[in-house]
């Protein structure tokens, strides 16, 4: 059995709160949300830059069963993200930008996929390997890794650049959501075509899922509603609150097959635009913060592997990485200005939906049986590396190019600018209340 020592943990978490803290500073003095700064800390102090020889190997090398506890921690940071990006959500806004943000969707699915799948079909010998089975469903495996939209960085980014409540970035929160659940399905009707499951099965749980968010939503809702009458202001209702996080999270995913996230979003969707809402969420925001965000950004970092990086992989990685990224501008982008959005404001739909995290190495890990072999030799397309390239360089022009999405409006971002504003000025004063100065 490995050895397995906790304070080693304490030193990594100490290390690694330190080094986003720093680098989530820096970037910020550039003009750069601090995400981007939190990701570079996970790659620089983890193994990922320096596997390849030499004394130096990071200032963290955590065995394996170290990095699980890290993972665990990162995917708790990324729950705490939906949770308090759906107690922001805003109803209205929300129904006004439905049908838009599922159309989005879909685009930001149905584009990356057909790329993805094109250009590996292309590696594996040309279009003439769809004739095999097993080649073309591995092709479509990894298409479907290039549906996965990173919600948890979209939504601290958006809610950084105080672009979380306008109607860009509601379009964009929604969009990510249902993006994830139609990839999940996808994904399911791919692996039951390759003998993995069951299409109608699947189809099932996903609808149970959200017939059963709506049913026990409601009830918690009224719940929450005469919890905070009884007892305005005070911890129990965030431990509520966030005990029906956990519970919804853990339900989507062991119940029903859907991403904890997703659980996570709709519970604070549930609990959204009551009387103690904003009250929770700071508890929330300030609770994450604390450590499970860091972690989750900063995992993602660690987590990379480019000691197996091989000439043709190299190549493969590049030319996943532009699909994946072109697939979800163009593809929502458009979508998002067939829709009446500005051209400045469809980029900025687009650029919000490029990253991708721990849903596409979800879909890696659910599919990769897909990946073709004959008689143990490796036929196909194994993008395990092009996926951990993708997360890590996606994860990093996100927050960049939404910065530079946003960085000029046109005048009819005016009403948008306004409750920016209003969101911003009281997101300083929640923070000076409930946090020290960073």
């Amino acid at each position: 059995m490995e050895n397995f020592q906790v304070t080693h943990i304490l030193l990594d978490c100490g290390l690694i709160l330190l080094s986003t803290k720093a680098l989530g500073m820096l970037t910020r003095k550039l003009g750069l949300p601090q995400v981007v700064g939190m990701i570079l800390a996970g790659l620089l102090i983890g193994p990922a830059l320096f596997a390849g020889g030499g004394s130096f190997s990071g200032l963290i090398h955590p065995t394996k069963m170290e990095m699980n506890v890290l993972q665990s921690f990162s995917q708790i940071g990324v729950v705490f993200i939906l949770f308090s990006s759906g107690l922001e959500t805003d109803f209205k806004e929300m129904k006004r930008s439905g049908v838009a943000a599922t159309c989005v969707a879909l685009a930001g699915v149905i584009v990356p996929i057909a790329l993805g799948t094109v250009v590996t079909l292309l590696f594996m010998g040309g279009f003439s390997a769809a004739a095999n089975s097993d080649l073309l469903m591995n092709a479509l495996f990894v298409g479907c890794i290039l549906s996965a939209t990173s919600v948890g960085i979209t939504v601290e980014t958006l809610r950084e650049l105080g672009k979380l409540n306008t109607k860009i970035g509601t379009t964009i929160l929604s969009a990510a959501i249902i993006d994830d659940v139609i990839g999940i399905v996808v994904l399911s009707i791919i692996t039951s075509l390759g003998g993995e499951g069951s299409l109608w099965g699947t189809l099932l749980r996903t609808a149970g899922f959200f017939v059963f968010t709506i049913c026990v939503g409601w009830v918690l809702r009224r719940a929450f509603r005469a919890l905070v009458r009884i007892y305005p202001h005070k911890r129990r209702t965030s431990i509520f609150a966030l005990s029906t996080c956990f519970l919804f999270a853990y339900c989507a995913e062991e119940l029903f097959g859907v991403a904890a996230i997703t659980g996570a979003y709709m519970a604070g969707l549930m609990l959204s635009g009551l009387g103690d809402t904003k009250f929770v969420d700071r508890k929330v925001i300030v609770s994450g913060y604390m450590l499970f965000t860091p972690m989750f950004f900063a995992y993602i970092g660690i987590s990379a592997d480019f000691s197996n990086f091989s000439t043709q992989a190299l190549i493969f990685a590049i030319a996943f990485v532009i699909v994946g990224i072109l697939g979800k501008i163009l593809g929502c982008g458009v979508v998002a200005r067939c829709f009446g959005h500005k051209s400045k404001n469809a980029m900025a739909v687009g650029c919000g939906m490029i990253a991708r995290g721990e849903v596409a190495l979800a879909v890696y890990a659910t599919g990769h049986n897909l990946i073709a072999f004959d008689n143990g030799t490796l036929i196909g397309i194994d993008p395990l590396v092009a996926t951990i390239c993708l997360i890590v360089i996606s994860s990093i022009l996100c927050p960049i190019t939404l910065k530079l999405a946003f960085s000029n409006h046109t005048d009819g971002d005016i009403h948008d600018i306004h409750r920016d504003a209003t969101i911003s000025a009281e997101a300083l004063e929640n923070v000076q209340l409930e946090a020290p100065n960073s």
